[in-house]
């Protein structure tokens, strides 16, 4: 079995709607759910704010190219559209491998620049790290560490005081 964590955001259109989208088709593979967080965006500050969340995913049959496929797809579904002249603009929904894990639990490691894990620029990321920390309280991101300590590590301390949360904004239902 692989598990793997997934980062989903969106700042175009019906937010909420897009990420529930999401987790609703990733299915029976999701294990479990962060909360959600409204962030200022990243890299591009002129677009609107996201909401964003952490996904635990696992399937035995799930390799770390069919997650990307999976997050390709559910991109799609939300009309993702990529504009190559701007790398951090606003999205209906954005889907990204954040890390997998093998059968045996390793970390997989990979340096293909269509799918490099852990992802490159995660522990640079208060967005993808805390709603994390949500799933996975003791987790590790390989390669760097605690979540924790990166996140409470500067310069992450003062992006992540940023971060609102949003209880009133559920993902999943209880029903």
């Amino acid at each position: 079995m692989t598990r793997a964590v997934l980062s989903i955001g969106s700042n175009l259109g019906d937010r909420i709607a897009h990420l529930r989208a999401a987790v609703a088709a990733l299915g029976d593979a999701v294990l479990v759910v962060s909360g959600v967080y409204e962030t200022p965006p990243w890299g591009d500050a002129e677009q609107p704010t996201y909401l964003n969340a952490a996904v635990m995913v696992a399937d035995p049959a799930a390799g770390p190219r069919d997650w990307l496929g999976r997050a390709r797809a559910v991109e799609a579904a939300a009309g993702r559209t990529r504009d190559p002249e701007r790398r951090y603009g606003p999205r209906t929904l954005d889907v990204d491998v954040i890390a997998v894990w093998d059968e045996a639990g390793q970390p997989v490691l990979s340096d293909d620049p269509a799918l490099a894990l852990p992802h490159p620029r995660a522990h640079l990321r208060a967005f993808v790290l805390r709603p994390w920390i949500d799933i996975e309280p003791h987790g590790r991101l390989p390669g760097y560490g605690w979540l924790t300590d990166l996140l409470t590590a500067e310069p992450l301390a003062s992006d992540a005081l940023e971060l609102s949360p949003r209880p009133d904004l559920a993902l999943e239902s209880d029903a």
